[in-house]
This record gives structure tokens, C-alpha cells and sequence, in this order.
């Protein structure tokens, strides 16, 4: 999938209030992790993740959504009324029905002419949201569009330190709840337009999106309980993740020296350093999400990149890699050009 005529006119992020160390989980974890004979320090140690972040309780997915989405139009400097469309990415949503989207489009004031929808797939559902948007930019369906997602976390690590409090719990019940553990929350939002009408774009080359479905039952959540094989999941993905780089070296002729940013899905410590390991990526041109805000879904991805251009760390001609791997297995590997 090759774009010619598709830019990022913006991203943004919206940051959780309320910090939540792991030294906090564990404080509140410590009678089941001394009864299993646990070290100190192992959320901390293992994940690499020192803390995470939480919404108020009463905030709703489409609140610090709709926040992001605003702060996005504003920045891309476009009136609401040209948006064509609006999707929502997010895992986390206020109600089965209505779709998140409606109620983000409704709060922004958006048109009846702006198609609006959700998409869902696991931690991939913000790339897999450009590129849906891409394609409408390419065949000229639409001008602008706006992708949108917002993660809380508060909900399932409640349940889940309320869950391995139990005295029943073993040690295999701990370890396959470990992840919810690491998860954190916050919002982000993208605008993209077609480059003929956006000299100050960033252009959206696209790139490749690959399956392993054969491993769909490596993680399997609802809102308020995650059950995760961490093993079986870093085997599979690192399979697959090997695999589809390999296709874009063929496609595209990628190479590691070609990119000047590699902006991952993190999940942790080493989910990050072993998919840069398995493909020769330089560790220091990848910006570390994970140690302050935890595995923030599919918006870790775009929050990165907005982090990225809030600290001036893009420049013009930089070559950005975006980078990831869903529940499912699914995997997406795309290319900005700055």
C-alpha cells in the first residue's frame, strides 16, 4: 500500500492526569507477591515501566478524544466543516453502541457530510485508521480526515490487582494476568489531507500490513480482565515482525540506516528491545514511551510521534518508520515522510 498524494497535516496527544507508579501496584500486590515467594521490584524490573497514568474516574474514552481531536484541527489550521471523515480507533469505548466515533463527532460539531465509524483492531487500530483515511484521501473521496483514539486503563488494573488478591491465586494465574498490570491511558489524534493542498504537510508513504491469525488466542480482553500468554505472544510476534520487515526491505527497499525515527507500538522493556533486536534497529533512534506512560494501546504509537514533533526532535526529510504489532497476531509497518 503506496500513497502519492497523502499528508499529515497534524498530530497531537493529550496526556492522563493522575500518575500511578508500579511501586504503587505492587505495594497494594504485596500479600499475594510474598505469599508466591516474589521479588520486590518484578512489574518494574520485567516491564521497564516506573509508571503509569489514569483518567479521572468519571472521563469517558470520548472525552480526552474529543480533547486530542480538537487540539488536531486547531493545529492543522483547517476548518471542521471540510473534514470527510472521522474514525475512532480506540479499544476502550464509552458503550457498545453508539460507536465512539458519533459520540466524538458530535462533541467536536462536526458536519452530516462527515462519515464517522469505528475501527478495531487491538493495538494496529490508529495505523490501520490512516491508512483506511489515506485510501478515501488517494481516490479522492474526501479532502481531510481525522483519525482519533483514546485508552483508560484505570477499570481493568483495578480488577485485576482486586483479582490476584484472591487467596486462590497461583502462579499462573499471575503471570497471565502480568500484563494488564502494565497498561496506561491517554488520547491522540491525527489530521491528514491530500499533499496537492498541504505545501506544509508530512507526507504518508504508507507501507505493509501482515497476519498471523494462527495465534489469536494469545491475548484475549475485555475491559476489565486481560488473560496474556507473555512467552507465546513475544515468540509469535517477533516471527511475524522479522517477517513483514523483510518484506519491506524487498518492497521498498528499507534498510535501518534508511529511517531517522522508529516509532513503535511499546508494549515494555523487552518487547522494545527485543523487536529492535530481531531487526537490527538502533536503540537511540527510538524515543522511549513506555517507563512513564506504560502500553498505551493503539494510540502509543501516535502519541510517540506527537512527542517527537513537541520536542522538535523532526525535522524536515526525516524518514520515520511507524511500527507495530496487535493482538490477533497482526503487524503494520509504514513510512512518513517529514
Amino acid at each position: 500500500m503506496r500513497f502519492e498524494n497523502v499528508s499529515i497535516l497534524s498530530v497531537t496527544h493529550v496526556d492522563a492526569p493522575n500518575i500511578v507508579t508500579s511501586e504503587d501496584v505492587e505495594r497494594r500486590l504485596a500479600p499475594t507477591m510474598e505469599r508466591l515467594g516474589m521479588r520486590p521490584d518484578l512489574l518494574r524490573d520485567l516491564s521497564g515501566i516506573m509508571e503509569r497514568r489514569f483518567w479521572d474516574s468519571d472521563v469517558p474514552p470520548s472525552e480526552p478524544a474529543t480533547e486530542a481531536g480538537r487540539l488536531a484541527i486547531e493545529k492543522a489550521g483547517i476548518e471542521k466543516d471540510s473534514l470527510g471523515i472521522l474514525i475512532n480507533t480506540s479499544v476502550c469505548r464509552d458503550y457498545l453502541e453508539p460507536s465512539t466515533a458519533c459520540l466524538v463527532h458530535g462533541n467536536l460539531g462536526l458536519p452530516s457530510t462527515c462519515m464517522n465509524f469505528d475501527i478495531g483492531n487491538a493495538c494496529l487500530g490508529f495505523v490501520n485508521g490512516m491508512d483506511m483515511v489515506g485510501n478515501m484521501i488517494e481516490r479522492g473521496q474526501i479532502d481531510y480526515g481525522i483519525v482519533v483514539d483514546a485508552e483508560t486503563s484505570e477499570l481493568i488494573t483495578e480488577k485485576t490487582i482486586e483479582r490476584l488478591l484472591d487467596p486462590q491465586t497461583d502462579q499462573i494465574t499471575f503471570r497471565s494476568n502480568f500484563a494488564s498490570l502494565t497498561l496506561g491511558s491517554g488520547a491522540a489524534a491525527m489530521v491528514l489531507g491530500r499533499a496537492d493542498q498541504a505545501p506544509n504537510g508530512h507526507r504518508f508513504l504508507g507501507g505493509i500490513n501482515r497476519a498471523a491469525t494462527q495465534h489469536s488466542r494469545l491475548c484475549r480482553g475485555n475491559i476489565d480482565h486481560m488473560e496474556t500468554d507473555t512467552r507465546g505472544l513475544m515468540i509469535g510476534g517477533m516471527e511475524l515482525a522479522t517477517g513483514t520487515w523483510r518484506e519491506g526491505v524487498g518492497l521498498f527497499g528499507w534498510t535501518p540506516e534508511d529511517f531517522d525515527h522508529f516509532v513503535l507500538h511499546q508494549v515494555s522493556k523487552s518487547h522494545t528491545e527485543g523487536f529492535a533486536g530481531a531487526l537490527g534497529l538502533d536503540l537511540n533512534k527510538i524515543f522511549r514511551l513506555y517507563p512513564e506512560f506504560g502500553n498505551i494501546g493503539p494510540a502509543g504509537v501516535p502519541i510517540v510521534l506527537s512527542k517527537l514533533d513537541e520536542a522538535a526532535k523532526l525535522e524536515s526529510g526525516h524518514r520515520i518508520a511507524l511500527m507495530g504489532i496487535g493482538s490477533g497476531l497482526n503487524c503494520t509497518m509504514a513510512e512518513i515522510l517529514w
